[in-house]
């Protein structure tokens, strides 16, 4: 199967299904938190699917779109970390976080695959 847009991409939409989730609890967090928890958790979040839509349109360059995609995996490990800070603080539950851990965990596993194999993804340029 040909991928024509990085809409496409299963690790896109699963990136954007955890951002969404995210988004949700994010309404219930303490108004005090607005700037701190709530702004980086879903930052954090949002970069994972920027970053990778912008490693997609790097295809051309395997440094940039290897560059990217290391840029989406750390996002997506410091929205676990956000994630364990909302849970120490009672924002969220101990399930909540357990569930958005093991989504981001796959999302990380997803974007080492294609770190690891850039080959099935980059765009041959001629010389």
């Amino acid at each position: 199967m040909k991928i024509n847009s990085f809409r496409e991409l299963r690790v896109y939409q699963a990136g954007i299904d955890a951002l969404m989730k995210i988004f949700e609890i994010s309404k219930t967090f303490p108004k005090e938190e607005i700037y701190s928890m709530t702004n980086q958790t879903c930052r954090a979040s949002r970069s994972v699917c920027a970053n990778t839509g912008e490693a997609w349109r790097r295809r051309r360059y395997k440094a940039a779109f290897i560059a990217k995609l290391n840029d989406s995996e750390t996002e997506a490990t410091e929205t676990q970390v956000w994630l364990d800070l909302a849970l120490r603080s009672g924002c969220i539950t101990q399930e909540f976080n357990e569930e958005m851990f093991m989504e981001y965990e796959s999302i990380i596993s997803q974007l080492v695959v294609m770190i690891n194999q850039p080959e099935k993804w980059v765009i041959e340029t001629q010389k």
